[in-house]
């Protein structure tokens, strides 16, 4: 270390000497650059674990400090602070071999810009936006190295550029089109149509009643307008298209509306526990924990933040650690629905096997509520799956069935799709209530019992929906 902010102090003489002192300000921004990215680090450090904050923290300031000299003491200081600002914005949870891994990478690509500074300092004038540019990447974290890469990009991204242009050229007036409504603003719900109908519309193969029925497009399901044609929508839902009469579906200004009504926007989580804040910052409290693949209702978006639904309420999580989309009822073709009813059936009948391994007939259902209430008053752990020390709420359904010989998927995203769905007007004790990264276990007369969160343990809840109910499994 001593070694590099030496070669940095000479780079500064000779910078003087070339320019009249135009390198003596680019090496010291660059030294307050070096320490503003060790301090990103520092901070994401202290994320995931104080203490190897403290311990690179200690390291770093011993080093920096013998270097550093009044060069780095400018009011470069404010900026290192605003750099660590915006970093600590794209950052969540952070391994300490991460931790570690980054802070090498920083040291090495800042001793690599301040070399080629000083390199540029003793070239001729022609050369010295050159030296500004090296600067600029090591504040960057990534080192005057990097500029070469950079270069390759710019070269790959021209490159990518014309070919797409000529892809432009070939799409001709519909990609114009497509480019012109982007830019005027138009939302992810345009070219939606919602189905209005007490059951279903058949979706037919031209746009006559005399086509061929392809499928079902079932109530308040959704689908693309492709076109219209004396009456009838050309239309795409799921795996099907062709024509519906336009009568039985909602389009336009009134289409979206009811769209987002009826729609879901789904946050996936794609690292292995994420974090739900109190508010969108790193620095807020931390309102809860979530699993990989656990799939969470969207309730708002902002700039590098998502606002998600999970038991102990709604919070925020990065936008870098979930995908999201959006979630409708779709259409159904007639292939589809027969193996979807020969699932229910299948469904029924390991429903009524698993019955018959549990002694009471039509209560089997509520000796599990029965089972599971003895359990009422016992911790909650995140990832736990013990009744009596601690389990989580897919966790604690799990466990519960798994005492009546039931094997149900771990997460509460899995078990989603176990069994077979019934209404809630239509549920029975017993029956698995699921919500926005929870479940339950229905009691009867609107109440369920959950591992709820920390705070409250497993507990006894009213009404069911007290939160949205995006779907109710039976099991026996």
């Amino acid at each position: 270390m001593n070694r590099v902010l030496g070669k940095m102090a000479v780079g500064c003489l000779t910078g003087m000497i070339a320019f009249g002192g135009i390198g003596l300000h680019t090496e010291a921004a660059g030294l307050n650059r070096f320490g503003a990215g060790m301090d990103i680090r520092l901070s994401e450090a202290y994320e995931t674990d104080p203490q190897i904050h403290d311990k690179i923290k200690e390291t770093v300031s011993s080093e920096t400090t013998q270097g550093s000299g009044a060069a780095a003491g400018q009011s470069q200081d404010q900026k290192a602070q605003e750099a660590q600002t915006e970093a600590d914005a794209q950052i969540d949870e952070t391994s300490s071999s991460d931790i570690q891994a980054a802070t090498d990478g920083q040291q090495e690509g800042s001793q690599n810009g301040t070399d080629q500074a000083q390199q540029a300092g003793q070239d001729s004038d022609g050369q010295q936006e050159e030296v500004q540019t090296g600067a600029d990447d090591a504040q960057a974290e990534q080192g005057a190295a990097d500029g070469q890469q950079q270069t390759g990009q710019a070269a790959e991204g021209a490159e990518q550029g014309t070919e797409q242009e000529g892809a432009n050229a070939q799409a001709g007036q519909e990609d114009a089109a497509a480019q012109a409504g982007q830019e005027s603003g138009n939302s992810e719900y345009d070219g939606i149509a919602i189905a209005q109908v007490s059951d279903y519309v058949n979706i037919r193969n031209m746009p006559s009643e005399e086509g061929e029925i392809l499928g079902k497009l079932y109530n308040n399901s959704a689908a693309t307008v492709l076109g219209e044609e004396n009456g009838w929508y050309h239309i795409t839902s799921g795996s099907v298209d062709g024509y519906v009469k336009s009568e039985y579906v909602v389009t336009g200004e009134e289409g979206e509306a009811l769209a987002q009504e009826v729609g879901r926007k789904v946050a996936v989580v794609t690292t292995t526990t994420l974090k739900v804040r109190m508010e969108p910052s790193l620095e807020a409290s931390v309102l809860g924990l979530v699993p990989i693949e656990e799939e969470l209702t969207v309730t708002e978006e902002t700039d590098g933040w998502v606002k998600v639904s999970i038991e102990e309420g709604d919070g925020w999580v990065s936008a870098d650690y979930v995908r999201t989309y959006l979630e409708f009822v779709e259409a159904e073709s007639r292939e589809e629905e027969e193996a979807r009813l020969a699932r229910e059936a299948e469904g029924r009948e390991d429903a009524a096997e698993s019955a018959s391994k549990v002694s009471g007939g039509s209560s089997n259902g509520q000796a599990v509520v029965d089972y599971a209430l003895q359990f009422v008053g016992n911790p909650y752990v995140y990832g736990g799956t013990s009744l009596t020390n601690g389990t989580d709420c897919s966790g604690f359904v799990m466990r519960v069935y798994e005492h009546f010989g039931i094997s149900l998927p771990r997460t509460s995203a899995q078990q989603r799709s176990a069994g077979y769905e019934v209404s809630l007007s239509e549920a029975q004790p017993g029956d698995i209530i699921c919500y926005s990264g929870h479940v339950a276990i229905y009691m009867g007369n609107n109440t369920i019992v959950h591992a709820s969160s920390p705070k409250s343990g497993i507990k006894i809840s009213s009404p069911a929906d007290y939160r949205t109910v995006l779907s109710v499994r039976r099991i026996f």
